[in-house]
């Protein structure tokens, strides 16, 4: 089984509550790396709404000092990445490999210089917002805020330092003016569905999905439950599939990827990265081919890393 997942919020609880990457007390953990046999992770530091200026900036140092210090500890499974060439080598050795990314756009304090800072750090990816509004933009606590002059700023830079732009849990304004021009590179949404299956804000609207379509980004699957069902789910599998399928009909097959969201809330009986892992099959099974469906585990994120990162 293959797994290349663009996002999980695990290395904050690890450090919050001093647990390594082969913990059994997170939903995602590196024991589970013999049955996942190709896996790519990306670990989130999460920036809470209640940290802004300096402090946002100490939270993401002292959580991205505990992330490297669990790998240098397990170094034998797992290792960090620097770009598409890294994920090949590191995975065709059963290891781990290891990206990172910034939830949460706060971790800048209104500094344009601190984008520079993340791109020597190896971040790859930040999502601009989390709920609430910031120095950038905002989430859907206030879906009238735009974004800032500084936000629009932060965009450009982002895009020259090589740091994709993830717009997970931006809200619709900030996003009809990212497709209104302001983003000239692709952009990705880590972890987001369908708002045409599940009615969730935080879901991508058809016409965002297409947009990340027409100019070649990511949108990776949620398994979180208020984002993949209206309803409550009696079977995990069956529910995300839907999604799948609806965004194949939307010309979807290059973009679609996974992003877990695990140890954010999930719920879903798909609570571990075997069982994650473990939805290609599953999607064989209910008619879509093994190519498209190595596409979506991990081909579409490994593609897009090969064209975008560097």
């Amino acid at each position: 089984m293959k797994l290349f997942d663009l996002h999980c919020d695990t290395i904050e609880r690890m450090e919050e509550h001093g647990e390594n990457m082969l913990t059994e007390n997170c939903q995602l953990s590196l024991r589970y790396l013999p049955q996942v046999e190709k896996w790519c992770q990306t670990f989130a530091i999460f920036i809470p709404d209640s940290k802004r200026g300096a402090d946002a900036m100490e939270y993401y140092e002292r959580v991205r000092a505990y992330f490297h210090k669990m790998l240098d500890e397990h170094k034998d499974i797992v290792e960090f990445v620097h770009n598409a060439d890294d994920i090949k080598r590191i995975t065709a050795a059963k290891k781990c490999a290891a990206v990172l990314s910034v939830e949460g756009a706060a971790v800048l304090g209104g500094k344009l210089e601190n984008i520079e800072k993340l791109a020597r750090d190896g971040v790859k990816m930040m999502t601009l917002t989390w709920n609430g509004p910031n120095e950038l933009a905002s989430g859907n606590v206030d879906p009238q805020m735009g974004f800032t002059d500084f936000g629009r700023e932060a965009v450009k830079e982002m895009e020259r330092q090589n740091i994709i732009v993830d717009v997970s849990h931006l809200n619709d304004k900030g996003m009809e003016e990212l497709m209104g021009g302001l983003a000239t590179k692709p952009i990705i949404a880590t972890h987001s569905n369908l708002r045409s299956i599940c009615s969730h804000k935080r879901n991508l609207t058809e016409e965002m999905f297409q947009y990340i379509v027409e100019h070649k980004g990511l949108c990776g699957l949620n398994l979180l439950h208020n984002f993949v069902s209206d309803e409550p789910m009696k079977d995990s599998k069956a529910e995300l599939f839907r999604h799948v399928y609806r965004m194949l009909e939307l010309g979807g097959e290059d973009v679609i990827c996974c992003g877990s969201d695990f140890d954010g809330g999930i719920t879903s009986q798909m609570d571990n990265p075997a069982l994650f892992a473990s939805f290609g099959d599953y999607m064989v099974e209910n008619g879509i081919s093994r190519r498209v469906s190595d596409k979506i585990m991990f081909d579409n994120a490994l593609r897009f890393f090969e064209e975008n990162v560097r």
